[in-house]
């Protein structure tokens, strides 16, 4: 039963493309990997094909699996509304010249990392019983406040049917009301069948409570409120939980970095939040006794081996044979005492039946393991007839994007590079491509120029 969903649903993981400008910057504070990676030269192909290759493999499994394309990078209209004036190779050069920290921002290809994309409600939870998606304005991040508006295009492109779906405006961005997205929500499913949405905050903007002392706590209560009612959820099926401030400061930015939910299973390890007993016996209550928690204890997995290994970035998706399978990055594997854990968890007959491991260095080494890379849109038959873009992963389509990514991509990329103004003409070439590919109208601004 842990993997069961409302009737008629089935959740698509529509992932995320590393996009052309995959770079190392070390923008995100209190994201550990990112910081200690900074200026070290990465792999924009690798990227690529590391999470196509992921996504390829669970489709073959039989999971449905989807895409969502990157942004346009470097984010010319950025830099130009911070001063710098000229043609677009002037800006690019005295931007590097003058801010390379702004130009590296401006730069980024965080948008990669779509749990953060936005908070999605199945339509089985929603008073009017369409799908509710709100874009994510990460408000606390500068690099990654500027998706927001290409975000809301791309999600408005491909959920275009407004019988079916409702892609809302990004809330209010300022540090009161910042939203992370997905990577702070959990769709669970109750003994009824009904949808239980955990929403977990790392601070209160209004009101006493406790706060991180070293990192930012990034999703604020206030903006999992306005999210829940947007979207017309049920108070009563509704969860609000706050990550241990020590955690954060630990590393664990966001909650998908120390928790995982699927269905009816809960995997997390015990600091994960505020008084964690208590917010389980709360969420076991609202799941009607269904609920299966596998809670890891700081002697079995540190909470520093959990930042390191990314072990509950991990996706939980149900099998055919009975259980979940846990698809975790290969540094769980690497990790001695993390992966003999993995071995015991299996062993014990626990709900969690199989773990497979993925290569996703270049995304690891930005702080983003498989649960990052992965939106959960839940969707009936008909929702997902009602989706004309060709973004359901199959082997054609497989194919089509690996062959688009070696055409495109570049090997290399230093932080010099960034400056390059042949850089941008072939990101927006390799999107205009993709746009094609996947059946989408113009949703970049070079598009609609």
């Amino acid at each position: 039963m842990t993997g069961s969903a409302p009737a008629g649903a089935v959740t698509v993981n529509f992932d995320g493309i590393p996009g052309p400008t995959h770079n190392y910057a070390g923008l995100a504070r209190g994201n550990l990997a990112a910081t200690r990676n900074a200026t070290r030269v990465a792999h924009p192909r690798d990227a690529a094909l590391q999470g196509l290759a992921k996504m390829r493999a669970l489709a073959a499994r039989g999971y449905p699996q989807a895409v969502l394309p990157p942004h346009e990078r470097p984010a010319v209209a950025a830099l130009r509304a911070l001063g710098f004036a000229g043609d677009e190779p002037t800006v690019l050069r005295t931007a590097a010249r003058d801010a390379p920290s702004i130009l590296a921002a401006c730069a980024s290809a965080a948008a990669m990392w779509v749990a953060n994309a936005a908070t999605v409600s199945a339509s089985s939870a929603t008073a009017d019983r369409r799908v509710h998606f709100t874009p994510a304005n990460l408000a606390t991040q500068f690099h990654r406040a500027l998706e927001a508006p290409t975000t809301t295009r791309i999600l408005r492109a491909i959920f275009a049917d407004p019988a079916r779906f409702t892609v809302h405006d990004p809330l209010p961005a300022s540090p009161q009301i910042g939203d992370e997205g997905a990577a702070n929500h959990t769709r669970l499913v109750a003994a009824d069948g009904g949808d239980i949405d955990l929403f977990v905050y790392g601070r209160r903007a209004y009101g006493a409570g406790p706060v991180p002392q070293r990192f930012p706590a990034r999703q604020t209560l206030e903006a999992a409120q306005a999210v829940a009612r947007r979207h017309g959820l049920d108070p009563r099926r509704t969860l609000f939980v706050q990550q241990d401030p020590a955690a954060i400061d630990a590393g664990v930015f966001h909650n998908d970095v120390i928790a995982v939910g699927e269905g009816q299973l809960l995997f997390c390890h015990e600091r994960a939040w505020v008084d964690g007993a208590r917010a389980i016996a709360d969420l076991a209550h609202r799941l009607q006794g269904a609920l299966a928690t596998i809670v890891v204890r700081e002697n079995e997995v540190t909470l520093a081996d959990a930042v390191a290994t990314y072990l509950f970035n991990s996706q939980l998706l149900p099998r055919a044979a009975g259980g979940m399978l846990l698809v975790a990055p290969a540094e769980c594997r690497a990790h001695v005492r993390v992966s003999r854990y993995l071995d015991r968890l299996v062993a014990s007959g626990a709900p969690i039946g199989e773990v497979v491991t993925f290569d996703l260095r270049q995304s690891m080494r930005n702080g983003g393991g498989p649960a990052c890379l992965r939106l959960r849109v839940p969707l009936t038959d008909i929702e997902r007839a009602a989706i004309r873009a060709n973004v359901f992963l199959d082997e054609t389509l497989a194919a089509a994007l690996e062959a688009w990514i070696r055409r495109h991509y570049r090997e290399r990329l230093g932080p010099a590079d960034l400056a390059d103004p042949a850089l941008l003409d072939e990101s927006r070439r390799a999107l205009d491509e993709l746009t094609q590919i996947l059946r989408l109208p113009a949703i970049y601004p070079f598009q609609q120029a």
